[in-house]
């Protein structure tokens, strides 16, 4: 609740942003304003169209995706 980066996120693809930019847009503002060396926070968005993206301070979160029959593990892009 601190942060409300869930709703930043949808409010940044409403307006026409896609879901990574808008993952990268939430975390940097965390960077900016808090002491974020000292924890994890990762998102993951996906719009209606079917794009996704993520994106973490830390390195180390990974999400899964099934497409087409074919599951991946992906490791999101991270700030550090």
């Amino acid at each position: 609740m601190k942060t409300l980066g869930s709703f930043l996120i949808v409010e940044l693809m409403r307006q026409g942003m896609s879901p990574q930019k808008a993952c990268e847009e939430a975390i940097m503002r965390i960077v900016k304003r808090y002491k974020y060396k000292e924890f994890q926070i990762g998102y993951l968005a996906l719009n209606k169209k079917g794009e996704f993206g993520a994106y973490a301070i830390q390195k180390g979160f990974n999400y899964t995706i099934t497409k087409n029959g074919k599951t991946q593990v992906i490791e999101s892009a991270s700030y550090m």
